[in-house]
């Protein structure tokens, strides 16, 4: 399935199934019979697909395009709903239970349309609070009960605040704290290449660097993949590692690349998409702090933070953010790569946007104040 792959230009069955998907979701006016045929109006709506879903917009079906475009077929009431462990149901359908069981005050933890074991406890505890079998499966009976019971006012984003709240209790100092720090690609996977570097390399060292800082100020760190290793797990497989360790946080750490040598710059990605009430707000705080951190002590370009559903970010149960830090083909970035004093840079903004996360906003310092002597001794 991950080399799934069709473009301008494909034909034949699966991608009649792709035109009558995106004709279903609006984006494709496809009425009229014609050849089975991936054209320019097909990639058109798969970008406009991909941008609403917090996809990349490539214009290519990729596996994770094509699992997402076979989500959004699904409405609430469509399939019966329940956790099943080790293959949980997502769709349109279970992100519409989030929201309405969130609303009346049920705790399904992040809207992400994965139907896990939180929603599962949620659901059960709505039925019995209505005098339903608390079995945890959405079928007709808790179907018309949830249209029953929809509440006046809707929104507010209840999860945010639950996720908040969690922030405030786990204090504000470091120590104790569980971070997971994700060096991407590994092993035979070297990532982008250019310029005499391979991303691989390059967010191994700094990696290395963030993790020596973290410990350093007494943060429990574990990475997804250790220094010269031959592995290089996929996002599902870093995801259930993170959220295994019982982290607070995760960093993921990669490099651009672009055909065009003049693309330069920083970003950073949290878990989101266009869909109201998605995006992870700790995730959203912190890629924020991250990006300004390290555009503060850096002349990299300010790409800013982005919401993304890719699998790494929506499968983590904790605030995840990845950080693409310049652009290997770009000479003026790769250079900046290449110098181990900009790594230790780069490293220390991150550890102090970390630390950032949990400041009270009356403690909190400038953005670019703070230094990793200041955390080490305070």
């Amino acid at each position: 399935m991950t080399s799934l792959r069709y473009q301008l230009g494909d034909t034949g069955p699966a991608i009649a199934e792709i035109r009558s998907k995106l004709t279903q979701l609006g984006l494709l006016d496809d009425t009229a019979p014609g050849p089975s045929t991936f054209d320019e109006d097909v990639a058109q709506a798969v970008r406009q697909f991909q941008q609403e879903r917090g996809l990349t917009a490539t214009g290519v079906v990729d596996a994770t395009t094509y699992r997402v475009l076979d989500e959004a077929r699904w409405r609430l009431g469509d399939r019966l709903l329940s956790y099943v462990v080790g293959n949980p149901q997502a769709g349109d359908d279970v992100i519409a239970l989030q929201r309405r069981l969130s609303e009346l005050g049920f705790d399904v933890g992040r809207v992400d349309g994965v139907f896990g074991a939180r929603v599962g406890d949620a659901l059960r505890d709505f039925q019995r609070n209505i005098g339903l079998p608390a079995d945890g499966t959405c079928g007709p009976s808790t179907f018309k009960a949830l249209g029953r019971l929809a509440p006046i006012v809707t929104g507010g984003r209840p999860e945010s605040l639950r996720a908040v709240e969690a922030l405030r209790q786990a204090g504000k100092r470091l120590p104790g704290k569980v971070v997971v720090i994700d060096p991407g690609h590994g092993g035979p996977d070297r990532g982008h290449r250019a310029n005499g570097l391979d991303e691989a390399a390059v967010v191994e060292d700094l990696a290395a660097r963030i993790e020596g800082r973290l410990t350093a100020t007494g943060v429990q760190t574990y990475l997804t993949r250790g220094p010269g290793s031959d592995a290089s797990p996929g996002e599902a497989e870093r995801a259930a590692f993170a959220n295994d360790s019982g982290a607070n946080l995760l960093i993921s750490l990669h490099v651009d690349a672009h055909a065009n040598p003049h693309a330069s710059g920083v970003a950073t990605y949290f878990y989101g998409s266009r869909e109201p009430g998605t995006a992870s707000a700790i995730g959203e705080q912190f890629a924020g702090l991250v990006q300004r951190e390290i555009v503060a002590r850096t002349d990299l370009v300010d790409c800013r933070a982005h919401p993304k559903t890719w699998d790494l970010l929506r499968h983590t149960r904790m605030a995840a953010v990845r950080v693409e830090l310049g652009y290997i083909t770009n000479d003026g970035d790769a250079a900046r790569l290449a110098d181990p004093d900009f790594r230790d840079v780069v490293a220390e903004a991150i550890v102090v946007a970390i630390q950032r996360v949990y400041l009270p906003s009356g403690e909190d310092a400038a953005t670019g104040a703070l230094r990793f002597h200041d955390l080490a001794t305070g």
